[in-house]
């Protein structure tokens, strides 16, 4: 799960990050306003953790405009502000959810992970890819009674295929997703080929089928079975 965290407060955002990249997330911090814009429109995230109180900016006003143009996209507001009708007033402007200062970080990022399977799943910690059963709580990948023996970077690729079955994902999409926003500024992407190509070889083993399709020019998307 790939996670921006909008917090201006410097020491707390940092906090914040560095229990969520031990709990597995991608995170990637936004100190204002104009940052958070920047990089929503310039990066792809599951879940956008949202202070309200910025210093170039409201943070609804950014609420807003999520929910008007990246439907797709969960939203948890964090904020001082933590009276019912600060609640109420988020929640209806289309907020996920809502968590007042101070709050725990283990609260925090099981309430991430609720947005997130609701967005993607509907609720389910379960995604089924013809022969293979991904389980996001337990984070294995089954065929059959079998456990895949993927690495976490692999596990977290087919994932990313899974919620995006329909999409062509460039080799760009894919790295930012794992490995976060600043590879961009690598000057190849020709790692993720080596990534794609042991994912592959590994589902082909244990199904006798090859999931991905390759989109030559473009990039990589789940096959239609």
């Amino acid at each position: 799960m790939k996670v921006l965290i909008v917090e201006d407060q410097v020491e707390l955002a940092k906090n914040i990050e560095d229990y969520l990249i031990k709990e597995g997330f991608q995170t990637s911090i936004a100190p204002d306003f104009f940052t958070a814009t920047d990089k929503l429109a310039a990066y792809e995230y599951d879940v956008v953790i949202l202070d309200l109180m910025l210093p170039d900016g409201n943070g609804m006003d950014l609420l807003y405009s999520l929910r008007a143009n990246r439907k797709s996209i969960g939203t948890l507001i964090l904020s001082a502000k933590n009276s019912i009708d600060d609640k109420v007033r988020g929640l209806d402007a289309g907020a996920d959810d809502y968590l007042g200062k101070p709050f725990h970080l283990l609260e925090l990022a099981s309430r991430l992970k609720a947005i997130y399977r609701t967005r993607k799943q509907e609720s389910s910690n379960e995604i089924q890819l013809d022969k293979i059963l991904i389980d996001t709580d337990k984070k294995e990948v089954k065929v059959g009674d079998e456990l895949l023996d993927l690495t976490k970077k692999e596990y977290e690729m087919l994932l990313f295929f899974a919620n995006n079955a329909k999409r062509v994902l460039t080799k760009q999409n894919i790295a930012e997703h794992l490995w976060g926003d600043f590879i961009d500024q690598s000057d190849s992407f020709d790692f993720v080929y080596q990534h794609i190509k042991n994912l592959r070889k590994k589902i082909q083993k244990a199904t006798g089928t090859d999931l991905l399709e390759t989109v030559y020019g473009v990039g990589y998307k789940l096959k239609t079975l």
